[in-house]
């Protein structure tokens, strides 16, 4: 019988997902929940208690990098310094040694488990990108910058900041961002100056 909410061991539930990221880069959709159980250090049945499927794990696993990734858009401040915060948070979170190795993890996967490509996608890069899209919305209703269209102006945002470093580090190639400090700051200054109101 699942537990109710307060009777759960975070803790747990962090091995677990931390089990399956290290999996789902290495094996990618053939990793299966036995295997997940055993390198949490978990009963399956603890496992199934959380995450009924691989689908949800995927999932939890793509919330908890989305909402470190766009803490900075929750912290207030002026548009250049928010946006450079959650540039170099982009940066760090994909195209570090982790994210480069679980952005591979999903790109296997997707052939063989379309659905859970899908879950990642919608509440981590999606999810992402809806809530920089929020924000966009709320400078432009502020003045502080001009956005016509927050999605598309959120999209660039992110593509400027990835560039080909995204793809370096998925396809395991040396240094996939020499500088990430500078190249999040001017973005952040560029992209501000293109959306001055």
């Amino acid at each position: 019988m699942p537990r109710i909410a307060g009777q759960i061991d975070e803790k747990k539930s962090e091995a677990i997902l931390d089990a399956a990221m290290a999996l789902f880069a290495e094996k990618g959709a053939s990793a299966s929940m036995e295997q997940i159980a055993r390198k949490a250090g978990v009963s399956k049945q603890t496992l199934y208690n959380r995450y009924a499927s691989k689908v949800d794990i995927g999932r939890a696993l793509a919330e908890r990098r989305s909402d470190a990734i766009t803490a900075p858009l929750r912290s207030g401040g002026e548009p250049v310094e928010v946006l450079t915060a959650l540039a170099n948070a982009l940066l760090n979170k994909l195209c570090g040694p982790d994210g480069r190795g679980d952005m591979r993890g999903v790109a296997l996967m997707s052939p063989h488990a379309p659905d859970l490509a899908e879950a990642v996608y919608h509440a981590g890069p999606g999810e992402s990108l809806r809530r920089l899209s929020a924000w966009l919305e709320e400078q432009d209703r502020s003045g502080r910058l001009r956005v016509p269209d927050p999605y598309h102006a959120a999209e660039m945002f992110t593509g400027m900041v990835m560039g080909h470093g995204h793809l370096r580090g998925i396809l395991g190639l040396a240094n996939p961002i020499p500088d990430v400090p500078a190249r999040a700051r001017e973005t952040a200054e560029r992209f501000v100056r293109a959306f001055a109101p």
